[in-house]
């Protein structure tokens, strides 16, 4: 049974996981356009019961916000992508002009910090973060990144990187540019490019789609317990120069003190590279997929890396023998792939676990549908219909009795949930 939260004559955009408030009960969104016009001014929620709709927050002065997600722990804190209030000539949105915004109960503040000018503030980012995810526990958040110093210096050094918002705040640099500002919390970047990867090797000159690695992370081969970890997808190059995705890893560090050491590059940046990884955080690639049929991970549909609650199991997307996009499965640890489904059609949507860990949720012949974890048997929950379920977002509600999903209906994306019957 398929429900319709949303009706006006309007776009109604959910982030791809983090969308509903803990309780099961809200769905929180933005309003842009398309999922590529970024001139949306509103966050809001609808509430799955009454249908009611609230507005959370009202971007000011000619700013525009989307891509909202819910603290899984606290009911009422939400963050989202910022663009620049007053944006001119010289300064307006942009992949390395923008900044998380979280608010609660109503007061906003800064995510991330901003320093452009050298010499630079370690914790503090050096241009735009976006689709900021809480971990688990709700206690930091991983993003994704592009750097306006590295963009001004030269666009092809402005690498697309992965860092973490830590609860290690608030940084404050000294402000010595109109656009540079405060933040909440210490901010790193995890992942490691360069612009000229070597061809058929573990170098990538982008990092992105990450996703954080089981509730309490997972368990090493030794048996130790790795507490934090974000898988991601990192753009290789073939030995013929082609570019193929495939899965990585970083462990990452569980102290302040640890995250706050820089290795061998500074923590900040410089003015001619990019901000670098604390010591010991290593990017490990769990995938090897360049002498298959078809390479690497797939690129259509667009989706993030996710771990089952257990940490056991990652879950991606990638062409079968047949050229057939489907969910394989890896170890934390590595090892080879396994293939969870088997269907003829290609799989259509990003992806997330069931909260039980014992189902995906995803689109297959234009319905929405429960993947058995183990078996990669499909239950279909919706029919097929003249617009198939948007590919963004397929996410089950915290106590698992929901999956949600967009839908256009009369030309406009609308929301819409169904029971999941687990």
């Amino acid at each position: 049974m398929s429900k319709q939260l949303t009706f006006a004559p309007r776009h109604h955009q959910l982030t791809n996981i983090n969308v509903w408030t803990p309780d099961s009960r809200w769905l929180a969104f933005d309003v842009r356009p398309s999922g590529a016009s970024f001139t949306g001014k509103t966050i809001e929620r609808v509430n799955v019961d009454s249908g009611e709709v609230e507005v959370i927050y009202q971007a000011p002065v000619g700013s525009h916000v989307g891509v909202v997600t819910v603290n899984p722990q606290a009911p009422a804190r939400y963050v989202f992508i910022h663009g620049p209030e007053n944006p001119d000539e010289n300064w307006q949105y942009d992949f390395h002009h923008r900044r998380g915004v979280v608010v609660e109960n109503g007061a906003a503040e800064n995510l991330d910090a901003m320093d452009i000018t050298a010499p630079f503030t370690p914790g503090a980012l050096r241009g735009g973060s976006h689709v900021h995810v809480w971990s688990p526990d709700g206690s930091r958040l991983s993003f994704t990144y592009n750097d306006h110093v590295m963009h001004e210096y030269d666009p092809k050094l402005d690498l697309r990187n992965v860092g973490v918002a830590l609860p290690f705040g608030p940084v404050r640099p000294p402000k010595q540019h109109p656009r540079e500002y405060d933040g909440s919390h210490y901010c790193v970047l995890v992942s490691r490019t360069t612009a000229s990867p070597r061809p058929g090797s573990d170098d990538i000159n982008r990092a992105c789609e990450e996703g954080w690695v089981g509730d309490n992370g997972y368990a090493k081969p030794d048996g130790s317990q790795q507490r934090w970890a974000l898988a991601f997808i990192g753009d290789t190059l073939s030995e013929q120069g082609e570019k193929v995705p495939e899965l990585f890893i970083v462990d990452l560090p569980d102290n302040e003190a640890a995250w706050r050491m820089a290795g061998g590059e500074p923590l900040e940046g410089t003015k001619t590279t990019l901000p670098s990884p604390p010591a010991g955080v290593q990017q490990r690639r769990l995938t090897f997929t360049h002498q298959r049929r078809f390479p690497g991970l797939a690129s259509q549909p667009r989706h993030w890396v996710r771990s089952n609650p257990e940490g056991r199991r990652l879950a991606f997307l990638m062409k079968d023998e047949n050229g057939v996009v489907q969910v394989w499965l890896i170890s934390p640890n590595g090892g080879e792939p396994q293939q969870l489904t088997h269907g003829d059609t290609d799989i259509q949507s990003a992806f997330n676990w069931h909260p039980s860990g014992k189902f995906l949720g995803f689109v297959l012949g234009g319905r929405v549908v429960l993947c058995d974890a183990q078996s990669g048997e499909i239950t279909p929950l919706t029919q097929p219909g003249r617009d198939a379920p948007s590919a963004d977002a397929i996410v089950f509600s915290p106590d698992g009795k929901y999956i949600a999903w967009m839908q256009d209906v009369n030309g406009f994306r609308q929301i819409f949930i169904s029971l999941t019957g687990r």
